[in-house]
């Protein structure tokens, strides 16, 4: 019998992204031009400025990745680009819109920080070497998520801004940090959970079929919630609030397999909404705007939802057409709603597009997380793509009058740079991960030839993925 073992190298795939790539900045110039037809009717003189920029960046992005991270995920940086580039495409819209041009124009700005967030995806694929150096920062990286959380709050630098005290001011510079924070707290929450889902997973009581953990073990959910309503009551950031609960229950859920944690978190986030609606006024304004939009009362206190709503139903299932809509008619198109403006002008079936790269991007990293090998690169992964996926339907739900209102920013689309630095630092952290998980054992780790049956008399070929 003749066994022959034959070596097969998995693809980088770098070449492919290249392409995509390259296409992704192509559609991306393509909206551009029609906006500039559509409202000006003459190509816009700053084409090739802004997509030798675009392409530039991340063709550079690129090239670390080929040196540092070949093994990397192919597809997420297209469709971060792609996402990037519309968001830049509707806030020169509204730009255009309002008579702001050259280099005072929000998507000039937008643009900056575009390229500032590429710069630090790429310092943190060459400088996160191996993603599990991160799990001990565990609890350096909770110190620092807290810290950053309570920034706002101080009473020099921190700042209010549409009620809501989630804003450090720094001379002329504004900055989120709670868009940073959320990407610390991922990191405690995968750390924490790796140490202690054991412990976590522990039988406890069985009632009504489900099977809860010892009273000893509810803590780290029950502060989770403590921290959550504190930041909904102290920075009225209610947005913030939800993602970080529901980040950490997810992680929470996956991490022990225990259907009891979504109950406690259910019932825990239930009686704090119904706390924070009894005692908060701006919680019952949203609650109020999403049970009825086009109430007086409601129109009164703001029109921005039921004119979202009205300029969607204008787009009808194409869209008006890139520059052809009002979109700017609706308060802070260009950020909280940005997703109704591009609703308007490219219609349901552009919208469903934009929501299909959202998804093929959250399904990338949740691909990631299965194929990793450690534990707790599967809970960052995972706790990474949960956090993307649920800003997505927390925003989209929130415009879309599925849930009220709550001032999240729209993941790459939104103007704003804390919130696009973050989520290029998020996808950084999900490339490094995803080259890991991708890139092939070293020789000594290999799968050994397997013993083969005697009553085997063929000649037998034998694949080791390396």
């Amino acid at each position: 019998m003749t066994t022959t073992v034959r070596t097969v190298i998995p693809k980088t795939r770098r070449n492919v992204e290249l392409v995509l790539l390259i296409l992704a900045v192509g559609i991306v110039l393509l909206a551009w031009v029609s906006v500039d037809l559509g409202v000006r009717e003459t190509v816009p003189a700053q084409l090739l400025t802004v997509g030798g920029g675009l392409l530039g960046l991340t063709v550079a992005f690129h090239l670390v990745l080929r040196w540092k991270a070949s093994y990397a995920d192919p597809v997420m940086l297209p469709i971060a680009t792609l996402l990037n580039g519309f968001g830049l495409v509707m806030i020169h819209r509204i730009d255009l819109s309002q008579g702001h041009t050259g280099l005072n124009s929000d998507a000039a700005r937008q643009l900056v920080w575009t390229a500032l967030s590429v710069v630090v995806a790429a310092v943190v694929i060459l400088v996160v070497k191996d993603h599990r150096i991160l799990r001990r920062k565990t609890f350096t990286a909770m110190a620092a998520g807290l810290v950053l959380l309570l920034l706002p709050l101080l009473p020099v630098i921190g700042t209010t801004v549409l009620g809501s005290r989630i804003w450090i001011r720094l001379g002329p510079l504004s900055f989120q940090p709670g868009e940073i924070a959320k990407l610390a707290l991922t990191i405690f929450f995968a750390g924490y959970l790796v140490q202690s889902r054991d412990v976590l997973s522990l039988a406890g009581r069985k009632v009504l079929g489900f099977t809860f953990p010892r009273g000893r073990d509810l803590g780290p959910i029950l502060i989770a919630w403590l921290v959550s309503i504190a930041v909904l009551v102290f920075e009225k950031d209610l947005g913030s609030s939800l993602l970080f609960f529901g980040l950490f229950v997810g992680m929470l859920y996956v991490a022990t397999e225990r259907v009891s944690w979504i109950a406690i978190g259910l019932v825990l986030f239930a009686g704090g909404s119904y706390l924070a609606y009894r005692l908060f006024g701006h919680v019952q304004q949203r609650v109020q705007f999403w049970i009825d939009p086009f109430s007086a009362e409601s129109l009164r206190q703001s029109d921005q939802l039921a004119k979202g709503l009205m300029g969607m139903a204008a787009g009808g299932l194409f869209g008006t057409g890139l520059g052809q809509g009002r979109p700017w008619l609706v308060a802070f198109a260009d950020s909280d709603f940005i997703f109704p403006s591009l609703g308007e002008e490219l219609g349901l079936f552009g919208v469903f597009a934009l929501l299909a790269l959202y998804a093929l991007f959250v399904e990338r990293g949740l691909r990631t997380a299965l194929g990793v090998r450690d534990g707790f690169g599967k809970l960052l992964a995972l706790g990474l793509s949960f956090s993307v996926a649920l800003q997505v339907f927390v925003v989209i739900g929130g415009v879309t009058r599925v849930i009220p209102l709550t001032g999240l920013t729209t993941p790459f689309m939104s103007l704003g740079g804390s919130a696009l630095l973050a989520n290029w630092t998020l996808m950084a952290l999900l490339l490094r991960i995803s080259d890991q998980a991708r890139r092939p054992l070293p020789e000594e780790d290999d799968a050994r030839t397997p013993d083969l049956p005697e009553a085997i008399a063929t000649d037998t070929e034998v694949v080791v993925l390396r």
